[in-house]
């Protein structure tokens, strides 16, 4: 006959509850994923009034972003704009895609404060650290009051090794490139959703990459501050 041990049953209790709690990178991947709406392609702003009102604007309202404003700014940065071919927003070298593109999210509607990357593909957002990191980041950015201020903030990084594997030292220009077009099209996007952003190069390198937690082989290029007017 098997005896049920009470005390050997509470020690797996323990055990368990103990990992499912404790180990944060699990819970992330297993509970912090939310898939983006479906991006629209017929907003009301013209492409040339975007141009012609395209301004870098560093005061934001305390109003919170949307999660369908949240979408289109990501699908506006690195998108898939052709599923068959998985072309995306951006022209890249070789279609080679070196670009990560994380998110850091403050005050959006229904959506928990913490940083985020973006998943090209599925079109969602990963949770990979959870908290508020906006004051952190203004510190590694020379305390640039639009970082600590902003609802959401996308920051893009590039693994310069995806591209330099096929054209060398000539493919770190063409990384610098593709980041340009990204970061333009978040601006553009920014003035077709009546919101506010401005593009931000001064930083600390070495302390956003602690922020976001990434490897070695990724580097932040540019944060982009964005919030409501």
């Amino acid at each position: 006959m098997f005896i049920c041990n009470k005390s050997f049953i509470l020690i797996i209790f323990v055990i368990t509850t103990s990992f499912i709690f404790t180990n944060d990178n699990y819970a992330i991947k297993m509970s912090k994923i939310i898939k983006l709406p479906q991006p629209k392609y017929d907003g009301s702003t013209s492409l040339e009034q975007a141009l012609l009102k395209r301004r870098s604007i560093r005061n934001y309202s305390k109003k919170p972003l949307s999660i369908n404003e949240v979408s289109q700014l990501l699908w506006s940065a690195q998108g898939i704009t052709d599923k068959e071919k998985s072309f995306r927003t951006v022209p890249s070298a070789g279609a080679l895609y070196p670009v990560e593109t994380y998110l850091i999210v403050n005050n959006v509607e229904n959506v928990e404060q913490g940083i985020y990357k973006y998943d090209v593909e599925e079109h969602k957002i990963v949770m990979i650290r959870k908290g508020y990191f906006n004051e952190q980041l203004s510190f590694a950015a020379l305390n640039q009051s639009c970082v600590k201020d902003a609802s959401v903030i996308v920051i893009l990084c590039a693994d310069y090794a995806k591209t330099t594997r096929r054209y060398g030292d000539r493919g770190i220009k063409y990384v610098h490139i593709e980041i340009g077009h990204s970061a333009q099209n978040v601006q553009l996007q920014t003035v077709s959703l009546n919101l506010g952003s401005v593009v931000v190069g001064a930083f600390d390198d070495e302390k956003v990459k602690k922020i976001l937690n990434i490897s070695n082989t990724e580097h932040p290029l540019y944060i982009i501050p964005i919030g409501k007017l």
